[in-house]
């Protein structure tokens, strides 16, 4: 059996795509299946079926893209925060570029090290599945 066979929790790496979008539908009161990001990080934050890998770069980019769409600094921290607590930091050691936008780079970089079954993502053209062993989906498919 493989290592990934023995697993209980599916290790994802979230795009800052689907947080965006996830947080955005928690704007209204949430109601399942009508936004899959927000589906997504509810099953994270509710079920513990998915575990979350980051790095500390993606937390930067999750911090400045939020910051830029002007979501409120508590709910920025509250998201982070969430993360650093509930999720499994990686210390990327690929440096290679994976992804034809450099900016995706530590995301692919994050899957690789980190061994994630799932890259989940609302930009499927910016992971080429063939550089990446974890499979690309977008966050309906995982659920």
């Amino acid at each position: 059996m493989t290592p990934k066979a023995k697993r209980t929790k599916r290790r994802v790496v979230i795009d800052t795509s689907v947080l965006v979008a996830g947080i955005s539908g928690f704007r209204e009161p949430y109601r399942k299946g009508r936004n899959p990001s927000a589906d997504l990080l509810h099953t994270w934050a509710e079920e513990d079926t998915l575990l979350w890998l980051y790095s500390e770069e993606i937390l930067a980019e999750y911090k400045h893209v939020l910051r830029r769409l002007r979501v409120r600094p508590h709910v920025i921290g509250a998201v982070i925060n969430l993360i650093r607590e509930r999720a499994e930091k990686i210390e990327v050691r690929i440096h290679e570029s994976l992804s034809p936008d450099p900016n995706d780079d530590p995301i692919c970089q994050c899957a690789e090290t980190g061994d994630a079954d799932f890259l989940v993502t609302l930009n499927l053209k910016d992971f080429p599945q063939k550089a990446l062993t974890a499979k690309v989906i977008k966050p309906g498919e995982i659920l």
